[in-house]
């Protein structure tokens, strides 16, 4: 009896102690054995590890991919226009034994202020530097900028067992007081272009009227030219006609002009005149009504 109570926490307590020394190594992550706050071993392939209970222990670091959103960062490029700048960086622990001497017990998050202050300075020192403007960083060359960003924080961040694989820019700002003047001075520029479209669209208005009333103008004075031509022409064979008319029968021309002047004095309601009683005008109508007419002379 007494020896089964002896066994029974022997059992235990080495269970308890194989349990204790054993541990798992996720694929996610790595793993560091201390003993006495001293690094005894580096764990980087997943599986089962050992360990001496009670006095090591094991501590974990997340081997993934990691992301760090930097505060915003305002920059003042070559020409003199300030931006705000919101960044983020992509990174991941390389060396877990130079990691843990760097930051200590603080971890990843005493890594990540480090980093982000690292990036600041960087983001600054490259936006900052002679020939970068802010329509190069507006621009495609941004991609240039990044990189030699991510080149400088990778060298910056090394020592404290980083590796920065990428650097973004996420937006770029105005400050908040420039806006104002920054839209101010958009709107005239926006104006001046539209007073000069405008402009330029009268003057060109201007000159199609012009070439439409010249265009007017010259077809007018053609067309009155050959109308002018063509009655010329009429005139001149209606007088011919008249003339050879004349010749062959004056007594008929005379009275067929007769006629015709009747015609024209007579028409509508007009049908009265006032003549003398001798006039030749009425010579072939007195005839017709019987009355002797003005001799002709």
């Amino acid at each position: 009896m007494k020896r089964s109570t002896l066994i029974l926490p022997l059992i235990v307590v080495a269970i308890v102690t194989v349990l204790s020394s054993v541990f798992i190594v996720d694929e996610r992550e790595k793993a560091l054995v201390l003993q006495f706050g001293q690094i005894k071993s580096v764990r980087q392939e997943p599986g089962l590890a050992f360990k001496i209970p009670l006095i090591q222990e094991v501590v974990r670091y997340d081997d993934r991919i990691l992301s760090l959103d930097t505060p915003a960062t305002e920059v003042t490029p070559s020409d003199d226009r300030r931006l705000v700048v919101d960044a983020f960086a992509r990174f991941r622990i390389s060396d877990v034994r130079q990691f843990r001497q760097a930051v200590g017990v603080g971890g990843l998050r005493a890594a990540e202020d480090r980093l982000g202050s690292i990036l600041n300075a960087q983001i600054r020192a490259v936006l900052g530097s002679e020939g970068v403007t802010s329509n190069t960083i507006l621009s495609s060359d941004r991609a240039e900028l990044m990189a030699r960003i991510t080149r400088q924080a990778e060298i910056r961040a090394r020592p404290l067992g980083l590796n920065v694989i990428d650097v973004r820019l996420k937006q770029t700002n105005l400050p908040t007081q420039n806006l104002d003047a920054t839209f101010a001075r958009m709107r005239a520029e926006r104006e001046r272009e539209a007073a000069d479209e405008i402009a330029r669209g009268e003057e060109a208005a201007q000159r199609v009227r012009a070439q439409a009333d010249r265009t007017v103008v010259e077809l007018v004075s053609d067309s009155q030219r050959e109308a002018d031509i063509a009655r010329g022409e009429a005139d001149a064979e209606r007088n011919n006609v008249f003339a050879k008319a004349y010749g062959q029968d004056k007594e008929f021309f005379e009275f067929y002009r007769s006629l015709s002047a009747y015609t024209t004095a007579l028409q509508g309601s007009n049908s009265t005149l006032v003549i003398t009683p001798d006039s030749e005008f009425f010579n072939y109508l007195g005839s017709a009504t019987g009355r002797p007419a003005a001799p002709a002379e």
